[in-house]
């Protein structure tokens, strides 16, 4: 134990060089994390670290699916539903299908029931890996919406197939009619206990005297939660984990006071980094013991087997992109859809958004080693190379080309009328403008005998004046200009009151406790200036 404690510190000190590397040359951190784990995975201080399937399904996957729900706008979502819907159960049941009898045919000893089972492992594209990959290139905001909604959803209709074509194999039985009826209940009895689950939480969180580190807790056991209800009825822990997020994510500003949004932000970030820095260079670790368990004699046989397979996932995933836009302008002909022509860019660009990731190599690992009769489980080592080889080539292939490929498609943000810089500059002058009209007419006397009222006046006037310059027609450069000059200016007052700071915090007559809360206030006001005045 001492040991392993020792292995996964020094791991999370690579992981963190690895990151820092990827930031420097612009490479999405996934990529970097899997290439960097194949060589470590030969280095013997590392070797005994290894994916435990339980270790990923039932501990790293439910904040992990979590954080990506909480962090999903359900505006968006619902709006782009029925296209992330299609991807998430449609498309991964057709891809299921697909792998399923073309490795029937090609593979020596599958069976259907085998192919259906490799389906239902290599078919779902990884949330992690999208979202990594897609914070590095620019495009329209729903198209990030669909492929971060499909991702998130796509797990659970995958890990049903999986699920039910490994019942296949271990018994020698399979009915149609009962599979189905099951697919559906798993699906809609999991979203079910997630909400349930979800409510319980939301009325803990809004009806007890929480306070902020209890909030903070109280989120890190939810997903689990939501998870183990529905795993424990063997319906979906991961649609149970996004329905509840998302359900939960939906309304933070009721049952969650300012500080405990704000504690849980910095808390839940730092820990899916951890997370998903783990999951990723744990794929590189596994493909020496991969290798190894798969033997030198079928490896050039595997490896041909492996790019077909992963050749099939490409092109289905494209097929099915441009059919769903088929579809799509046949249906806005009968039914109000949310983009009408969607055209031929967004196809080629979420086609090309299949990386697939830790899931798959997980439910692949999971796969026992004995059938019920006791027998090996039958090739059961080609799967697990398959998949590898998927994620590894879907990982690199798609995530180093997709930023060439955003360029050189150079798609519009349809729904983007006016920049995010002006939306913003827009969100505050509306903001600053009620302050105002609230405090002229409603506190009106007691803001001219009020110093510190009228000074809050005088700040959210400070505020128009600096808002002013976006009515006029040729002045967004130069507001741009001004607001470069106040950041520079404001970041040197808070630079300077910070030094102030430390040197009234060597007098003995001033509290370490109010210089600390005084440095809250001020990181509190530079995270403001900088959201505030980002620039895109």
């Amino acid at each position: 134990m001492h040991f392993l404690v020792i292995q996964y510190t020094c791991l999370l000190v690579v992981i963190l060089f690895i990151v820092m590397l990827a930031q420097k040359i612009r490479i999405a951190y996934p990529i970097l994390l899997v290439v960097a784990g194949l060589p470590l995975g030969f280095v013997p201080f590392l070797r005994g670290i290894e994916i435990q399937p339980d270790l990923i399904f039932a501990i790293i996957l439910p904040p992990l699916l979590y954080e990506a729900a909480w962090n999903t706008s359900w505006k968006d979502f619902w709006k782009w539903r029925r296209v992330i819907s299609s991807f998430a159960f449609p498309v991964v049941i057709l891809t299921s299908c697909v792998v399923a009898f073309v490795s029937f045919g090609l593979i020596p000893g599958f069976t259907l029931a085998t192919g259906f089972l490799l389906g239902g492992i290599v078919s779902p594209p990884d949330a992690v890996s999208a979202s990594a990959i897609l914070k590095n290139v620019k495009v329209p905001k729903r198209f990030i919406t669909i492929v971060e909604g499909e991702s998130l959803m796509n797990d659970a209709s995958s890990l049903v197939v999986f699920r039910f074509a490994l019942a296949a194999v271990l018994t020698g039985s399979f009915v149609f009619h009962e599979a189905a009826t099951d697919f559906v209940l798993v699906i809609v009895m999991g979203i079910v206990i997630g909400i349930v689950v979800a409510l319980l939480f939301y009325a803990v969180h809004r009806w007890l005297p929480t306070s902020a580190n209890i909030d903070v807790v109280l989120t890190f056991i939810t997903p689990y939660a939501m998870y183990m209800a529905a795993e424990e009825f063997h319906f979906s822990g991961v649609l149970a984990v996004v329905s509840g997020g998302l359900f939960l994510s939906a309304r933070r500003q009721q049952f969650l006071s300012n500080r405990s949004r704000l504690q849980g932000i910095n808390v839940w970030e730092a820990v899916a980094f951890v997370l998903n820095g783990i999951v990723f260079i744990l794929i590189g670790l596994e493909f020496p013991v991969i290798i190894k368990n798969l033997g030198p004699d079928v490896l050039v046989q595997a490896v041909k087997y492996s790019l077909i397979i992963t050749g099939v996932l490409i092109v289905t995933r494209l097929v099915s992109t441009f059919g769903a836009v088929i579809v799509t302008i046949v249906m806005s002909k009968i039914i109000t859809v949310a983009d009408a022509h969607p055209g031929w860019k967004a196809p080629i660009l979420f086609g090309w958004t299949g990386m697939r990731g830790v899931v798959s190599l997980a439910a692949a690992l999971s796969i026992p080693l004995t059938l019920n009769s006791g027998e090996p489980f039958p090739n059961r080592d080609m799967i697990l190379f398959i998949t590898f080889t998927v994620i590894l080539v879907t990982l690199v292939l798609q995530g180093l080309t997709l930023p060439a490929l955003v360029k050189w498609i150079n798609m519009p943000d349809p729904d983007l009328t006016l920049s995010l810089a002006q939306q913003r500059q827009l969100v505050r002058k509306k903001l600053s403008h009620l302050s105002l009209k609230i405090l002229d007419e409603d506190y009106r006397d007691i803001t001219k005998n009020n110093s510190m009222l009228n000074a809050l006046k005088l700040r959210y006037s400070a505020d128009m004046e600096l808002l002013k310059d976006w009515d006029k027609d040729d002045t967004e450069a130069r507001a741009l200009e001004f607001y470069k000059d106040y950041r520079k200016v404001m970041a040197r007052l808070l630079q300077e009151q910070r030094a102030l700071l430390q040197t009234l915090n060597k007098k003995e007559n001033i509290s370490d406790d109010i210089i600390k809360q005084q440095m809250e206030l001020l990181d509190l006001e530079e995270e403001k200036l900088r959201q505030y005045f980002e620039v895109e």
